[in-house]
């Protein structure tokens, strides 16, 4: 298929075998192939899960465990301290790495505006192939190779970028309430509101940061 050789072309480290799995699994699930993308990640229970659009919707495509991230719950704060972050990010075509040491890699664009008004320090931060972390999520690379794709097919059809929603653990007032004495229960109090948004709509929010704090807005 031209699709597949448009993306094999693109990465170089991405068989056909995958691309086609791919796209059969895309069609089984009545999901169109380069259709756009959107990534929630979850620390606690280690799960990074790819949406798709449809009908102006995000439906579930898949979830993949992540091998590794490094730290502890709660955000990045400065440079080395092998924290992996936490909050709202977007990823550009000028932010994937099909030559990534690590396989392959999209940036997450850390730090954001948010990340910037708290005086938070750090860059590089990755979703990547392998199974090491400073500071960034490692989905092994086989997982990766379908992560990327399925990123890079949407960029290459239109989507100007994609967003990445990253979270402590899933947003339930049980979670939250376990975690209610932490230091960064006002941050993931801020940060649920997102989730929420998400949940309701099943379409990510426009994210905008005001006073040091996320405000979402229909995208």
């Amino acid at each position: 298929m031209n699709e597949t050789k448009m993306a094999n072309n693109t990465e170089n480290r991405i068989s056909p075998e995958i691309i086609e799995k791919l796209q059969i699994a895309i069609q089984e699930k009545g999901l169109t192939w380069g259709t756009p993308i959107f990534i929630r990640i979850f620390k606690q229970e280690k799960q990074l899960e790819v949406w798709l659009e449809k009908n102006n919707e995000f439906v579930l495509f898949k979830t993949y465990p992540i091998c590794t991230y490094s730290g502890e719950l709660g955000s990045k704060k400065r440079e080395g301290d092998k924290q992996s972050p936490e909050g709202f990010y977007f990823v550009t075509p000028a932010q994937m790495n099909p030559n990534s040491q690590y396989h392959l890699a999209f940036n997450l664009g850390f730090p954001n505006d948010y990340d910037r008004a708290k005086k938070w320090t750090g860059s590089a931060l990755m979703v990547h192939g392998g199974c090491v972390s400073i500071g960034c999520y490692a989905m092994t690379d086989p997982f990766i190779e379908e992560i990327y794709t399925l990123a890079d097919v949407a960029l290459q059809k239109g989507q100007s970028f994609f967003r990445v929603h990253i979270f402590p653990f899933r947003m339930t007032e049980e979670n939250l309430q376990s975690h209610a004495n932490s230091v960064w229960s006002a941050f993931w109090l801020n940060l649920k509101a997102g989730y929420d948004f998400f949940e309701q709509y099943q379409r990510p929010p426009n994210v905008k940061v005001k006073n040091s704090l996320y405000i979402f807005e229909a995208s």
